[in-house]
């Protein structure tokens, strides 16, 4: 079923355990980029927001986002 898309793609010359990594590692980072931009806009925090939406780094840059600069405003419940 899925080994035609693959072919086309060019994944069916891809090891598994390649291919396996890399959809672990995007599962990885959506979930990091998804906490992140919550928070983001949770906080109004527009210019972080849109450079998380743009830029894709694996989720490092969201997780020192959450743990550093997510801190919660004076005022914001």
């Amino acid at each position: 079923m899925y080994g035609e898309y693959f072919n086309i793609m060019g994944f069916s010359s891809m090891p598994t355990e390649v291919l396996t990594f890399f959809i672990i590692l995007t599962i990885w980072s959506l979930i990091w980029k998804g906490i992140a931009l919550w928070k983001a806009a949770r906080n109004t925090d527009k210019v972080w927001f849109i450079v998380m939406l743009v830029v894709n780094t694996v989720g490092i840059l969201e997780i020192i986002y959450i743990f550093f600069f997510s801190k919660k405003k004076q005022g914001q419940t």
